[in-house]
């Protein structure tokens, strides 16, 4: 939660709750390994720290379309101002490794409608996303694109797309709003916001960047304290006692 506030007082317009940086950081693969109850718990600790509206994954809605009612239900009533559900089986694999498999588009728009018909605001934003580019590659993509945006989907966020040009088709032959996943060591080539933006990309999730940049740091402070036997050269890498208390508002004016 405390990362939540360092987003917001970085600049960020919202706050992405990724499925595989709770499942990370919980020692555990992003495979569906958590349940919902355990996301919710998380995601609610979360959302009530952060001043920026809260993005959830839920990965493949933990179920079928009466499971993703209730998935919708309770994210919606915990503050997340959306959620992204993906047409991935279950148990789903992190979306830019091999071996991913999809439900058929018919049982994914079931999971999208019954979504839709759960939220009670229509401000609640439901992202559909599909991974069907590494099963069907691009064109299939596409096709799902279509149909969950038909089926009325807010935002459709196509996965591990590899290409500028592959981000540009898909924008052009899809429309609507999209959702494109900057992450690192994946799929996807490094693309600037702004080069997003020309491409037709309304919104930029970058899941695991900051968890990896602090899990790198935290590997290097230990190695260099168990080394040298004290912490006194690693002083100016650490934030100070006063600057946690201010980005908490705990006892500092």
């Amino acid at each position: 939660a405390a990362s939540a506030l360092l987003v917001e007082k970085a600049g960020f317009e919202a706050l992405y709750i990724s499925g595989a940086g709770l499942s990370n950081s919980n020692g555990v693969p992003d495979a569906g390994v958590l349940s919902r109850e355990e996301v919710l718990a998380m995601s609610s600790t979360i959302i009530k720290s952060a001043g920026i509206p809260a993005i959830v994954d839920v990965d493949t809605g933990f179920g079928g379309p009466e499971e993703v009612k209730q998935t919708v239900r309770l994210f919606e009533a915990a503050g997340a101002a959306a959620i992204q559900i993906e047409d991935q089986e279950f148990p789903k694999r992190c979306g830019h490794l091999p071996g991913k498999s999809v439900i058929p588009a018919a049982e994914f728009v079931l999971k999208i409608k019954a979504a839709l018909s759960a939220r009670k605001a229509p401000a609640f934003r439901i992202i559909a996303r599909t991974d069907a580019r590494a099963t069907g590659g691009i064109d299939e993509a596409i096709r799902r694109g279509r149909l969950y945006m038909e089926a009325g989907a807010d935002m459709i966020f196509p996965e591990a797309l590899e290409t500028r040009d592959e981000f540009r088709t898909f924008s052009k032959e899809t429309g609507g709003t999209l959702v494109a996943n900057m992450t690192e060591f994946g799929k996807t080539p490094f693309i600037t916001l702004d080069e997003f933006g020309e491409l037709g990309y309304s919104l930029v999730l970058f899941p695991m960047t900051a968890f990896r940049a602090a899990m790198k740091a935290v590997e290097e402070a230990l190695a260099a304290l168990k080394a040298a036997g004290t912490q006194k050269g690693l002083v100016d890498r650490l934030m100070t006692r006063e600057e946690f208390y201010r980005l908490i508002k705990y006892g500092i004016g």
